[in-house]
């Protein structure tokens, strides 16, 4: 299950957007959350030059990919499947890129795409049929 997904700039980690999905209850969601943003800033540093990669932190998996200046970032539990998860990563990476184009390069600030519902668009993406039905094949 997606937990959290985040959206942040390639150049400084700058985050542009984040979602709580499954993880509304989830303990030590500021911790993961810190987490995922000194990966970011690590990653910003080059310390990291794979364009998609999943990293396990405790009980949760971090799959993450990287296209243009953007990371796309999203916090499952170890049972959700690494290809669901980078699909999903693919459909939310085109829906940001078709709603925010243009502004992406130059935000500025923090969160300058507050209004980009990461949550109901995860949890639209995830009752897609592609992803029920896998889901069900699973249990």
């Amino acid at each position: 299950m997606v937990k959290l997904t985040l959206i942040a700039c390639v150049t400084d980690g700058l985050p542009l957007a984040e979602g709580l999905d499954d993880g509304r209850d989830l303990k030590d969601a500021e911790f993961y959350k810190e987490q995922v943003k000194a990966l970011f800033k690590n990653l910003s540093r080059g310390q990291n030059e794979a364009s998609r990669m999943s990293i396990e932190i405790g009980p949760y998996i971090f799959h993450y990919i990287i296209e243009g200046c953007v990371y796309y970032l999203t916090m499952c539990d170890h049972a959700y499947p690494k290809k669901l998860a980078f699909q999903y990563l693919e459909n939310l990476k085109n829906e940001f890129e078709l709603v925010n184009g243009a502004q992406i390069e130059t935000a500025a600030r923090p969160y300058t795409f507050i209004k980009f519902e990461v949550s109901e668009m995860s949890s639209r993406l995830t009752s897609e049929p592609i992803y029920a039905d896998n889901a069900r094949a699973l249990n």
